[in-house]
């Protein structure tokens, strides 16, 4: 018996990467899984079936069930398109991982309206579209559920070129705990994986390739996938509005963090001069 028997997982930007290893892990365990990719660059040009026609295949040959999704998550009908393939084949949904990104690195500086719609799309808006029809649907099938963001350290951080990217990943963060809260009623859980992963995204950074064979070995996707597989199975049903940070084999949890906080001595409003004298104290 798998940990996901008799369940469905949609996932997004599966056709390679972190994603497809997500939905090969799934699968693994038992669940039938939409495969979604565009087929697209990691720039988010182009499109194609290969990719998550690819995958498919590949979970059908180790004995699992799946099907392939090709729309885009950047706009409502792709994220209803991904509830109807589930629902059309499999006729029900469980599981959501929002994956899919593409990368559009440019300083402030030089970075285009084009740079920043793209990434703001694909990340922000593609996981509020797939979420909020998954979780519809969810809420109506009234048996739970569990929603699987995708934020990163450039997110919760900070990087340097990647103004667009951190933005969405940060509102990603922010989305994660929101939706932890509206939908906890309805016992449907919404937490979200920070990672760090030698893909065909992160391939040509200059920290990734200074790591050289070992860092593709260290930063598989495949030690991503089990965190996804944890988090979408009942052992992980009181989790939820969690950030869990990835690097190798390696676990942490992000927390916001708030300092213990002081009032001007005058106990009325701060003047710039006490200020600079107590920024130190204010920080602790």
């Amino acid at each position: 018996m798998g940990l996901l028997d008799g369940k469905v997982a949609i996932v997004t930007g599966a056709g390679g990467g972190i994603g497809r290893a997500h939905a090969l892990a799934l699968a693994q365990e038992g669940a039938k899984v939409v495969v979604n990719d565009l087929g697209g660059d990691r720039a988010g040009g182009g499109k194609g079936s290969d990719m998550a026609d690819a995958v498919v295949a590949e979970i059908k040959r180790a004995g699992g069930d799946a099907v392939a999704n090709y729309d885009s998550v950047t706009t409502r009908e792709g994220g209803d398109g991904l509830l109807w393939s589930a629902l059309a084949k499999f006729g029900r949904a469980d599981i959501l991982i929002n994956n899919a990104g593409v990368l559009r690195d440019r300083t402030l500086l030089n970075m285009s309206d084009a740079d920043w719609d793209i990434v703001y799309s694909v990340h922000l808006k593609g996981t509020f579209y797939a979420t909020q029809a998954v979780a519809r649907h969810l809420k109506t099938q009234g048996e739970g559920g569990r929603i699987i963001n995708t934020t990163s350290l450039s997110g919760l951080l900070g990087n340097v070129g990647q103004a667009n990217y951190s933005a969405a990943k940060a509102g990603i963060y922010g989305f994660t705990r929101t939706v932890s809260m509206e939908l906890a009623r309805y016992k449907i859980t919404c937490n979200a994986i920070a990672p760090v992963a030698f893909t065909r995204m992160t391939e040509d950074l200059a920290v990734v390739k200074s790591m050289g064979d070992a860092g593709k070995q260290l930063l598989a996707p495949e030690h991503i996938a089990p965190i996804a597989v944890f988090l979408a199975s009942e052992a992980a049903a009181e989790i939820t509005g969690t950030i869990v940070g990835v690097q190798g084999n390696q676990l942490s949890i992000y927390k916001m963090t708030q300092s213990q906080g002081v009032a001007p001595r005058s106990g009325g409003t701060w003047s710039p001069a006490e200020l600079r004298e107590r920024w130190a104290e204010i920080c602790k």
